[in-house]
């Protein structure tokens, strides 16, 4: 077995995904302090989520592209939807308290 797959107890797979999103407007908000939040949330959102890894990560001023492995147990409906939609609430929380504050 290479070790580009991997086994569940059942399966043998390799699941790989190109997640983008942006902001609405694609406003230039990923610099600075929320780029660096918005990196280490991620890092952290994929720990939480058993088997996930991150294999690309980049963080542009104006959306983020992120490379993923995620396993088939996470099909429901799709890894992309659920993920793209858990990771972009908890950023759009964070930069709404920071406007809120008058941070950014």
């Amino acid at each position: 077995m290479s070790n580009r797959f991997r086994k569940l107890s059942h399966t043998l797979y390799e699941c790989k995904y190109h997640i983008v999103f942006c902001p609405k407007y694609r406003f230039r908000i990923f610099k600075g302090e929320i780029g660096e939040y918005a990196k280490q949330q991620t890092y952290i959102l994929c720990r939480q989520k058993d088997l996930i890894e991150v294999m690309e990560l980049n963080i542009l001023e104006d959306h983020v592209h992120l490379v993923m492995s995620i396993p088939p147990k996470y099909l429901n409906p799709s890894p992309k939807i659920e993920f793209r939609r858990y990771c972009k609430g908890l950023y759009a929380n964070f930069i709404h308290l920071l406007v809120k504050k008058k941070i950014l």
